[in-house]
């Protein structure tokens, strides 16, 4: 009699190992493949920045200063990075649940295709919210200096906190994800999630307010509040589906 296959939900360790390397390998590949992308495109990326950096100081001709000769190529090189691991949020998402459905049910598994999809859409919107949020974000930031002070910003910092502005925002709305993640592998229940609301509250506040990378109070609240929103919708979800 033929030895049975090994099921996927009973990987060894080795296994699991060796599955988790070749995902993380083809995530490395799609985000340097995407990156190339990005760098072609690295100086349009930066004048679409410098629109944001001008409303903020009200000054139409600004423009971003360096001061070392090797800064005008690295900021492309740092666009290209944080450009390629957005427009490969897809795959690696992807690879992320394909890594986690080996431990879920047939039944479970079927979530696959809505799972992906709305965590691309999920990403897409703390992106565009991060860039909606930008402006009274820089605002206030360069602001706080008074009129002693002139805001002379180098592309690198610059790019490099409006880059990590959007990473933080699409993975905090990746939030709703994780819970119904856990609903599906009945790791939490929808009344939990009910009894739990006012330490979720400030729980998703000291988040926000550790993972923003600007620290200022617009992005804290257009975190907290959409992440507080889609706590009550999972609720809501949890119940439809009787979880």
């Amino acid at each position: 009699m033929a030895k049975p296959k090994n099921p996927e939900a009973r990987m060894t360790v080795l296994e699991h190992l060796s599955e988790f390397r070749r995902r993380i390998i083809i995530c490395i590949v799609a985000v340097a493949v995407t990156a190339v992308i990005a760098f072609a495109f690295s100086n349009l990326i930066l004048a679409f920045f410098l629109h944001f950096y001008r409303l903020a100081v009200h000054d139409p001709k600004r423009k971003f200063i360096f001061t070392g000769p090797l800064d005008a190529f690295v900021i492309k090189i740092k666009i290209a990075t944080y450009g390629g691991i957005v427009l490969a949020s897809p795959i690696w998402l992807y690879q992320l649940w394909r890594f986690i459905t080996p431990g879920l049910s047939p039944k479970e598994k079927r979530y696959a295709v809505p799972f992906l999809a709305s965590s691309i859409v999920l990403f897409t919107l703390g992106g565009a919210v991060a860039i909606l949020t930008l402006k009274p974000a820089l605002g206030f930031l360069l602001g706080v200096g008074g009129s002693t002070q002139e805001a002379l910003l180098t592309a690198d910092k610059y790019v490099g906190l409006v880059s990590l502005m959007i990473l933080a925002f699409g993975i905090s709305f990746e939030f709703p994800i994780v819970l119904l993640f856990l609903l599906l592998a009945h790791a939490l229940s929808t009344a939990q999630l009910r009894k739990w609301r006012r330490p979720a509250f400030l729980f998703i506040v000291v988040f926000a307010a550790v993972i923003t990378p600007s620290q200022d109070p617009y992005s804290l609240f257009f975190m907290a509040v959409p992440m507080y929103l889609f706590y009550e919708s999972v609720i809501i979800i949890g119940r439809i589906l009787k979880r």
